[in-house]
């Protein structure tokens, strides 16, 4: 897929910026930079699409840690100069099936 490995290169090329609420989350879920970028460089996909998000088109990739930690990692398509990586968490298996589709009610 185009898009994943325009976001993989930039990631490994530390082109990318976080948003505030994306260091917010860092800190309060333990998620350090080096994470993230594992996620986005090891056995990572994109799972969900959001071409028309309000800030521009944004992805969310689930990727795994050298750890196999599972991250959610929700960021603008690679034709920005950076990448902005809005949000970053550790999913929680109540609310996705097999880490990738959201369970409804």
């Amino acid at each position: 897929m185009a898009l994943l490995d325009d976001i993989r290169d930039k990631i490994a090329a530390r082109q990318y910026e976080y948003s505030k609420h994306a260091v917010d989350q860092t800190i309060l879920r333990t998620i350090s930079v080096s994470e993230l970028e594992e996620a986005i460089s090891n056995q990572s996909e994109v799972i969900e699409d959001y071409p028309e998000d309000k800030y521009g088109p944004t992805c969310l990739i689930l990727g795994f840690t050298s750890g196999n930690r599972p991250l959610h990692v929700q960021c603008s398509y690679p034709s920005r100069p950076l990448i902005k990586i809005v949000t970053v968490y550790e999913p929680d298996p109540d609310l996705w099936t097999n880490l990738r589709i959201r369970k409804t009610d």
